[in-house]
């Protein structure tokens, strides 16, 4: 192993790494250069105005989405590529050369070639390709620096501690040693293969292996046993789905005698199969963070009246506390305090096992009785979104005590955890809300549930939250 292996861990306050993020900020910085300095340079050598130029106007946007479509096919927007900047400097210089050559041929064709300014043109052609190297460059510097530090490494757990553990641990260190964090080896088998595989540590067993998944931020686990051993490889897999990370089973050993042939899926340079794919990676955690961020702004000011009205009611008809607190589970098993208007009267002794609601409930207040069947009670989760420990879709956060009992009998329980809880979700859309007192019915939630977490999108969140105005608020079930 050539990198340094001090022990590692999967430290949650790194910067996640994510090759798409990085690639869509330097797109995005692409196109900012080829508008910019395109209406910068018409404005100091063309006269009149931008807006009433067609031409110009057309040439510019013409050059950069074409600009942008040959750097994308010519694979300059491939992180190895941003990692050379040398090396990608003349394919650079041709592409946009490309691009600009284009324009003329079709202006010429139009015969409206002597319209546009050679200054103009040439000028524009050149500070494009000066300010992307000089961006280019200082993107290499900055990733260079944070890879050599550690801060964007993906954080690896392999299962499995045979040879190909071992290939694969060398075949890391060898290709991409910077931008993956091995933080250790789990096998169920460690009497046999001692403390460690190719010096990085053996942490534990597979049961070791999910609690340690809990505590720490693990971005990839590969289980690395032979393709021959399918009976465990599935129970293994069963196992690691609740976890919320991507989740391979590396290749057999013929794999890394033959790796020539490109793979749909590859992990360095390795053919892998994905099983298991973590529900929000790349520009996904920003497209869901906008939306809580967002719409959860935008909701709590429209409902702000409505949350004022019902804090003076609930006030008025019994003495406590207006809003509700209990520890519930969260992303990755987290737990996390969730607010809720109270709707039952306040007593002095809290109860040691959660109860959940029942038709013609008596703890359940007049007041309170109408919030739970609107589902008004809900409002200050909203605050729950804003301070990041929810969302506003997902599936329904169940008290502790629910949790283990249920994670004990239903099979695959936890994946429900693998993102963030909602307000609303998929399975209360569908009916599924209320009083879950049969295993049948949870087992029906977390099918659902289960079902919206490993087929996430921001589209599929938007029809959740129409549905929840329509279908969503006022339920029979709900006591």
């Amino acid at each position: 192993m050539t990198a340094d292996s001090s022990p590692n861990t999967g430290k949650k306050n790194r910067m996640p790494f994510s090759i798409p993020i990085v690639v869509g900020i330097v797109a995005a910085v692409d196109i900012f250069w080829f508008l910019s300095i395109g209406i910068a340079v018409h404005h100091s050598y063309v006269l009149g105005r931008l807006i009433e130029n067609e031409l110009y106007l057309s040439s510019i946007g013409f050059v950069t989405i074409f600009a942008v479509f040959i750097f994308h096919y010519g694979g300059l927007y491939e992180y190895k590529a941003l990692l050379a900047p040398f090396s990608s400097f003349w394919q650079i210089v041709i592409s946009c050369m490309t691009a600009f050559l284009l324009l003329m041929a079709i202006l010429f064709s139009l015969k409206a070639s002597d319209e546009l300014s050679r200054v103009w043109t040439f000028s524009y052609a050149g500070l494009v390709i000066v300010a992307i190297s000089m961006t280019r460059l200082a993107v290499f510097v900055f990733l260079r620096t944070l890879t050599r530090q550690g801060v964007l490494a993906r954080n690896v757990i392999i299962v499995g501690g045979g040879r190909q553990a071992e290939k694969l641990i060398n075949q890391i260190y060898a290709v991409q040693p910077h931008l993956y964090n091995i933080i250790g080896v789990f096998d169920d088998r460690m009497g046999r293969i001692g403390s460690s595989v190719a010096d990085v540590p053996v942490l534990g067993r597979l049961d070791d292996l999910i609690a340690y998944t809990r505590r720490e931020s693990v971005d990839d686990i590969v289980v690395t046993l032979p393709w021959s051993a399918d009976d465990r490889l599935i129970a293994i897999v069963s196992q690691l789905r609740e976890l919320p990370a991507n989740i391979y089973i590396g290749s057999d050993l013929i794999g890394f005698r033959f790796p020539f042939r490109p793979s749909p899926v590859q992990f360095v340079g390795i053919p892998v199969m994905e099983v298991v794919r973590s529900p929000l990676s790349g520009w996904n955690i920003v497209l869901k963070w906008l939306e809580d961020r967002i719409l959860g702004a935008l909701i709590v000011v429209a409902f702000a009246p409505v949350m004022a009205a019902v804090a003076i009611a609930i006030r008025m008809e019994s003495p406590g506390p207006v809003l509700f607190r209990q520890k519930r589970y969260g992303y990755n098993n987290q737990v996390f305090f969730i607010y809720k208007f109270r709707s039952m009267y306040h007593g002095d002794v809290p109860e040691q096992k959660t109860k959940q609601a029942t038709k013609d409930d008596p703890r359940i207040t007049r007041v309170g009785k109408f919030i739970r069947r609107t589902s008004l009670d809900e409002l200050p989760q909203l605050f729950n979104v804003l301070q990041g420990d929810m969302s506003l879709v997902g599936p329904r956060p169940h008290a502790v005590d629910h949790n283990e009992e249920y994670a004990a009998i239903i099979k695959g329980y936890f994946a429900r955890h693998n993102l963030r809880p909602g307000i609303t979700g998929w399975a209360q859309v569908n009916g599924l809300r209320g009083e879950t007192d049969t295993v049948d019915k949870m087992e029906a939630r977390v099918r659902f549930d289960t079902y919206y977490v490993e087929n996430w999108s921001l589209f599929f969140d938007l029809q959740i939250l129409v549905k929840t105005f329509f279908v969503g608020f006022v339920n029979k079930n709900a006591y």
